[in-house]
């Protein structure tokens, strides 16, 4: 974001906001159907859009069969371009309507690029079906098959025409966009494949595609991959209500997908005109295309094809100045899907990939016992759930689980009882070592302040007790020819939220250290459901969930604990941070604009199985706070820590922190470009700007 510019804006974040139009035709009616095109244009215009898209042929209808070669209908669908251009004149955006077109004694299915009264470029259809119930080739000739580069229309000369044409915006550099038509999604290597790799960060098919059992799922699939695999955006227009049906259906299906998912989709078989709008992350598409390298070797082998193309430049008066958030949904929990459906297929994913590392891990190792730490808090249940569910895939009892809980200074009743019931109710090998006897022989051997009486409860007095543990656990490792399993996670790696060395940073395999704290939380609510441990672990486990999150270590007066979001931040709104920096290094004021989307409102993301209580929100000074917080951890504290982590599994395309796998970075870097960056955020809901 630029200095002076409104912070509220999505323009001012590399958003772009689109819009698909599924308008009423009529059959052969050029003047009725320019009418509708030209009122969904307006409410376009009306919502913020930018850029709008029409089906193919909408401005006769897709279904006149060989009324195209009436020389009436093709005059009236001049007409209607005609008037589309002059009601463009007042309106800030681009319009991408179907219409037929005849130039050199032939006639091309045509997509007609317009703004503000110019025709930018046609672009005719490449591929004509010409099999089962189409006939294209009967009317139509492919683009292939033009005599030349430009035309001349309505006045206009040297209009380019072809498929080969990237339509870019001046104003927005990041917004580039490329045409094709219907068919030509259907073949294998699309045209809109091309333009990706000539550099178009937005595709779009208008596209007529009558109805038949099942075709709307394949469409999804089509449009969903095609955005997937050109790392782009696409959007989709299918004809509607008003088409013909002597033999076809019609069911006015729109969509909106952005590299691989569908951010907005039209209800079906409507009769009134629609219109969809979403927006579209236009440098979320450019970091993709810079970090997967295979796009890059993709562009330099198809160079002799993409040098073909031709750039049309235009200028867009964004609408920068005034607030305009989001409207489309930004979920709360990156990592964790919130539908109920795509969040259990999650959590069993990420629970299966755990277990099949430890047992891979302990079948090379030859090793048939794991030794645990158990606290009774969230992180060290997932790793004994997992260690447990390993024993069973082996065919080993779960006594080869060898569980220790370790009390220290300040560990609560609460989570005492907690660990020994998991212990128990898993069915593993469970024991109990107080490690204050060792905790306080340390203290005194290094002449610390506690030893002699003194409440001085400080990072070493933390770090004894965090070494002490994983000292014995290591050396119960050794005594069991058993391998310690790590239980930290990545919202700690990333937050530096661990004890170096020996500490609760080592261990011999790690099956958390890519699952995010959010995400355990719901894959442990998911074992509790499925019951896969038995009613009375059910039982604990949800009880465990409902602990605050604490490191225990140092001890508080009646009542209170160590909680350790007072101290890092919430975990919730860390491990969202953490998504966006890590999975497409956003900067912090563009992260905070999202946060600040998806998290003001209590009404906002909210799932039906959370309770009320948990349901948070937060403001925009305190989502600049706790980023502050995060920025400075990530980039400046922890990276020594992460740069050398024990062995584990990768779990989400939310990325790891092994210096082996996603995330290279040096130890001793510093924050203050981000922190200088985050500046920009104001420090409040009304603002614009500092």
């Amino acid at each position: 974001m630029r200095p002076g510019e409104n912070f509220f804006n999505l323009y001012n974040h590399d958003f772009i906001r689109v819009a698909v139009g599924i308008p009423a035709v009529r059959v052969a009616d050029p003047a009725y159907n320019a009418a509708q095109t030209i009122e969904l244009m307006r409410r376009a215009a009306l919502q913020h859009a930018v850029l709008v898209l029409f089906p193919e042929l909408g401005l006769s209808a897709y279904s006149c069969d060989d009324l195209f070669h009436q020389r009436a209908m093709l005059e009236a669908c001049r007409d209607g371009v005609s008037r589309i251009l002059e009601a463009s004149r007042e309106l800030p955006l681009v319009a991408v309507v179907g219409c037929p077109l005849p130039f050199d004694h032939l006639l091309y299915n045509c997509a007609v690029v317009i703004q503000r009264g110019r025709v930018l470029g046609l672009v005719p259809k490449t591929y004509l079906p010409n099999y089962r119930e189409f006939y294209e080739a009967r009317q139509f000739n492919s683009g292939e098959t033009a005599l030349r580069g430009t035309v001349d229309l309505l006045g206009q000369r040297d209009i380019h025409f072809g498929s080969q044409l990237l339509f870019t915006c001046s104003s927005q550099p990041l917004l580039s966009f490329h045409v094709e038509i219907c068919e030509d999604l259907w073949v294998p290597i699309p045209p809109s494949s091309e333009g990706a790799l000539a550099g178009a960060t937005v595709l779009l098919n208008l596209s007529a595609s009558n109805i038949t059992v099942s075709k709307a799922g394949y469409r999804r699939q089509l449009v969903s991959n095609q955005s997937a695999r050109c790392l782009a955006a696409y959007l989709y227009s299918a004809a509607g209500a008003g088409e013909s049906t002597t033999d076809l259906a019609w069911d006015g299906h729109a969509l909106i997908a952005e590299n691989g998912n569908l951010v907005a989709e039209s209800e079906r078989f409507k009769d009134p005109p629609q219109l969809i709008c979403s927006e579209i992350d236009l440098e979320r598409l450019s970091q993709e295309r810079m970090r997967q390298t295979s796009f890059g070797h993709a562009v330099r082998r198809e160079a002799p094809r993409t040098r073909e193309f031709h750039t049309v430049t235009f200028e867009l008066d964004l609408p920068r100045r005034e607030r305009l958030l989001l409207e489309r949904r930004y979920e709360r929990f990156p990592y964790v899907p919130a539908d109920p459906l795509g969040r259990e297929e999650r959590c069993a994913e990420v629970y299966e990939i755990q277990v099949q590392g430890l047992v891979t891990r302990l079948r090379a190792t030859g090793l048939r016992h794991v030794v645990i730490g158990v606290s009774g808090g969230i992180d060290s249940t997932q790793a004994l759930l997992v260690c447990a569910q390993a024993m069973d895939r082996l065919g080993y009892p779960r006594q080869h689980v060898i569980a220790y809980t370790m009390p220290g200074f300040a560990t609560s009743s609460r989570t005492l009882e907690q660990a020994r019931r998991l212990m128990k109710n898993i069915g593993c090998a469970a024991h109990e070592l107080d490690i204050r006897p060792a905790a306080h022989q340390m203290l005194s051997d290094i002449g610390h302040p506690y030893s002699s009486g003194t409440d001085t409860f400080d990072v070493t007095f933390e770090n004894v007790q965090a070494g002490e543990r994983t000292s014995h656990l290591f050396r119960l490792a050794n005594l069991n020819n058993a391998l310690v399993v790590g239980t930290g996670d990545l919202s700690e790696l990333a937050l530096g939220w661990c004890t170096y060395g020996v500490g609760d940073h080592m261990s011999h395999y790690a099956v958390n250290a890519s699952v995010p704290k959010t995400l355990i939380q719901h894959v442990i609510r998911w074992v509790a459901e499925a019951e896969r441990f038995g009613a009375e672990a059910s039982s604990t486990l949800r009880e465990i969930l409902a602990t605050e999150i604490s490191p225990e270590l140092v001890p508080g007066k009646a009542g209170e604990i160590q909680a350790t979001e007072s101290l890092i931040g919430p975990y919730e709104l860390q491990d969202f941070n953490l998504y966006y920096t890590l999975r497409f290094g956003f900067t912090p004021t563009k992260i905070a604009f999202l946060a600040y989307c998806a998290w003001r409102d209590r009404s906002l993301g909210s799932w039906p199985d959370i309770p009320a209580d948990q349901r948070h929100e937060y403001d925009l000074s305190e989502i600049k706070n706790h980023l502050r917080t995060f920025l400075f951890r990530f980039f400046k504290l922890s990276q020594f820590k992460r740069s050398c982590i024990p062995n584990a599994p990768k779990v989400g395309s939310g990325g790891s922190l092994s210096p082996r796998g996603d995330y290279r970075a040096p130890s001793d870097s510093e924050a203050s470009a981000w922190l200088a960056e985050l500046e920009s955020v104001p420090e409040g809901d009304r603002g614009t700007h500092l």
